[in-house]
C-alpha cells in the first residue's frame, strides 16, 4: 500500500482555487484586469446611456417611462448575480478556507446592496405610472426587499465581532442560507399571479422585447457587470494592501 504524504498533489477542484486564491498572485492578476474592467464599464455605460435614453424608441404603451428599464433591469440582474458570488465566496471561506473568500464577500456585499437598492427605487419609480402605486407587497418586490436585508445583515455580521475572521464566517453562513431566496425572486412571477409583469428578457425562447430595445439593454447590463467587477477588485486590492500594512506594523512593533 502506498503511503500518502503531506506533499501530495492538490485535488483538481481545490488545487486550482487555492492557487488563484494566493493573495500575491491575486494582486498581480487583478492589477491587470482592473483597468480593463473599468475602461469597458465606462465605454458600455457611455454608449448604453446615449443609446437607451436618446436613440431607442419609446414603448407604444408605456411611452417614455419605459426608459427606466435600462437602469432597473440591469440593476436587478446584478443584485442576483452579486449575491450568487457572495454565497460562493462564503462557501469558499467555510469549506476550503480560501484566504480570499472572506475578503471577496466583504467587498461584494455593499456593491450588491447598492444594486438591490437601485433596483427597488427604480422599480418604484416605474411602478407609479404603470401600476398607480409606488409599492405593493407582492412576491417579486417582497423577495427583492428580503435580498436587500440579507445584504445588510451580511455587512452587519461581518463587522459585529472583534475577531474579523469570526465575523466573516458568521456572515458566510447567512449568505449561504439566503441562497434559497434567489429562485424565489427569479420564479415568483411564474409561481404566483402578482402585479409584477412576467420575465420578458431572460425567459427561454425569443425574448418578448424588440431588438431596438434589447440591444441597448444588453449594453447597459454589460456596463453594470464590468463596473461591478472593477469596484469589487478595487475593494479587494485595498483590503489586501491594508492587511499587509497592518502585518508590517506588527512586525516593526515586535522588532522583527
Amino acid at each position: 500500500m502506498t503511503r500518502a504524504t503531506s506533499t501530495s498533489r492538490p485535488t483538481a477542484s481545490g488545487g486550482s482555487w487555492h492557487r488563484f486564491a494566493n493573495p500575491g498572485r491575486f494582486l498581480r492578476i487583478s492589477g491587470l484586469v482592473y483597468p480593463w474592467s473599468l475602461g469597458l464599464a465606462l465605454l458600455c455605460l457611455g454608449v448604453g446611456l446615449v443609446w437607451s435614453l436618446g436613440i431607442a424608441p419609446a414603448d407604444y404603451q408605456q411611452g417614455e417611462s419605459v426608459r427606466i428599464m435600462y437602469v432597473h433591469v440591469p440593476a436587478a440582474w446584478m443584485a442576483l448575480f452579486a449575491y450568487s458570488l457572495l454565497a460562493a465566496a462564503g462557501a469558499s471561506l467555510l469549506i476550503w478556507r480560501h484566504p480570499l473568500g472572506g475578503i471577496a464577500a466583504t467587498a461584494i456585499a455593499p456593491v450588491g446592496a447598492t444594486f438591490t437598492f437601485l433596483a427597488l427605487v427604480t422599480g418604484s419609480l416605474w411602478g407609479k405610472p404603470m401600476w398607480g402605486t409606488w409599492w405593493v407587497w407582492d412576491a417579486r418586490l417582497t423577495s427583492v426587499l428580503i435580498l436587500l436585508f440579507l445584504y445588510l445583515g451580511h455587512m452587519a455580521l461581518t463587522h459585529a465581532f472583534e475577531n474579523a475572521e469570526r465575523g466573516r464566517k458568521a456572515a458566510a453562513v447567512l449568505a449561504l442560507a439566503g441562497v434559497v431566496n434567489l429562485p424565489i425572486i427569479k420564479f415568483s412571477v411564474d409561481w404566483w399571479n402578482t402585479l409584477h409583469q412576467p420575465a420578458s428578457v431572460t425567459r427561454i425562447g425569443t425574448p418578448a422585447i424588440h431588438e431596438a430595445m434589447l440591444w441597448p439593454l444588453l449594453v447597459m447590463a454589460g456596463g453594470f457587470m464590468f463596473f461591478f467587477f472593477a469596484v469589487v477588485l478595487l475593494r479587494m486590492r485595498a483590503a489586501l494592501v491594508a492587511q499587509r500594512a497592518e502585518a508590517l506594523d506588527r512586525r516593526i512593533m515586535l522588532g522583527r
